[in-house]
């Protein structure tokens, strides 16, 4: 599914954190956002997740409207995107497999038996079939993460979102969780948006890159330009400073 973004500001108070902002995101295409912390790039994210609003502008998926809209047609367009956060906000009450079928089937409307089958074979992708029992409790931070993954694909969702999905990691823990993340992208023709400071997982996992400074798209295109020959000096100074 596309994204369309046209003319997006948004504020908190007197800051504005996004600036009359136009945005596409081609049906299947994996779209990186990098830029300095406060620049923006995790309240796209929330507001294509409904849990912000734009002050300005439309937001559309797949040609239909998801702000302004009614909230019938609201929650009908969010019915197609996921989102996996930083933190990997687990129940912890709930068994991992509890984890991954209580919103297909409660928001769905599957079956308990088609839901488990789903959530199942999500678990064997992401090397935790031997998990379902467990609680996320007794498990390791990457194993969480990789059941936020799951539970995020087990809703079938058209486009998903990543917010600095390794950022609450150790770092012996961040390949792996990108190395599934590659998987997937490489996998399926779900459209993928990413915020992360992992540049080199960027620049592989990308069509396209944005980077983002105060608000406002500073420079786009594929990674190898982003990375190798940027044009703004905004954007040579970020990556001088991460890289």
């Amino acid at each position: 599914m596309s994204v369309e973004i046209s003319n997006v500001t948004k504020r908190f108070g007197g800051n504005t954190v996004l600036d009359r902002l136009d945005l596409t995101v081609k049906a299947g295409s994996h779209v990186t956002l990098i830029g300095p912390s406060g620049s923006g790039k995790t309240t796209i994210l929330r507001m294509l997740m409904t849990l912000t609003k734009p002050d300005e502008g439309t937001i559309t998926v797949d040609g239909q409207r998801l702000f302004p809209a009614s909230d019938k047609q609201c929650r009908q367009v969010r019915r197609n995107i996921g989102m996996v956060f930083q933190q990997f906000n687990l129940f912890p009450h709930m068994s991992v497999l509890r984890n991954l079928t209580e919103a297909p089937v409660t928001v769905l409307g599957l079956s308990r038996d088609e839901a488990e089958e789903r959530a199942r074979e999500l678990l064997d992708l992401v090397g935790l079939a031997d998990k379902c029992d467990a609680k996320p409790g007794r498990l390791s931070g990457g194993q969480q993460q990789r059941v936020a993954i799951a539970r995020a694909l087990a809703m079938r969702p058209k486009v998903l979102l990543l917010d600095e999905v390794t950022s609450a990691l150790d770092p012996e823990l961040v390949a792996g969780v990108l190395d599934l993340l590659r998987d997937i992208a490489r996998s399926t023709d779900i459209t993928m948006l990413c915020v992360t400071h992992e540049m080199h997982f960027a620049r592989d996992f990308s069509d396209q890159v944005l980077m983002f400074d105060s608000g406002r798209i500073v420079e786009s295109g594929p990674p190898e330009k982003i990375f190798n020959d940027p044009e703004e000096e905004r954007t040579r100074e970020f990556l001088g400073a991460v890289l």
